[in-house]
């Protein structure tokens, strides 16, 4: 923290910061009514977040984070708002379409993950992209190798 601000923070963590533990500090810091609207935000993305949602819950879900952004609007100016925010609205619209189980799954935790390890395979920083594709191909290849390898022998 710097100045009171979170800085540097991947996705996950701030997935985690707006899912737990902002509910713990809001209460005494901000008014109450700007404190109650966060933790209503807090809230949502909790149940959008489980590995089930009651399809019959949808739309009460979508009015809720159409109403908690409304709330917002009236408590923070207009900075506070860049397209981030505008996406809360889009996510109930997404787990209507790609249906109720399959939420946590279309996280880019994974592939945030996955390009941290190819970002270690760098070792010519003048050329990083050559760099991480030489590495990529080269444990394709030994891959390969090996599960060629396993059932030549069986």
């Amino acid at each position: 923290m710097h100045n009171l601000n979170l800085i540097a923070l991947k996705s996950h963590d701030c997935h985690i910061v707006m899912q737990q533990s902002l509910l713990m500090t809001i209460c005494e810091i901000l008014p109450k009514n700007v404190g109650h609207t966060k933790t209503r935000l807090c809230s949502f993305f909790n149940s959008i977040c489980s590995k089930e949602i009651d399809p019959q819950k949808w739309d009460d879900l979508d009015e809720e984070v159409i109403a908690i952004l409304c709330q917002l609007e009236i408590f923070f100016p207009p900075s506070y708002f860049d397209i981030m925010v505008h996406m809360f609205v889009h996510l109930v619209r997404e787990i209507k379409l790609y249906g109720y189980g399959l939420v946590y799954m279309r996280w880019m935790y994974l592939v945030e993950r996955y390009t941290k390890i190819l970002k270690r395979h760098v070792k010519n920083k003048c050329h990083p992209k050559t760099s991480i594709i030489e590495r990529y191909i080269s444990e394709e290849v030994m891959k390969l190798c090996s599960e060629y390898m396993s059932k030549e022998k069986s």
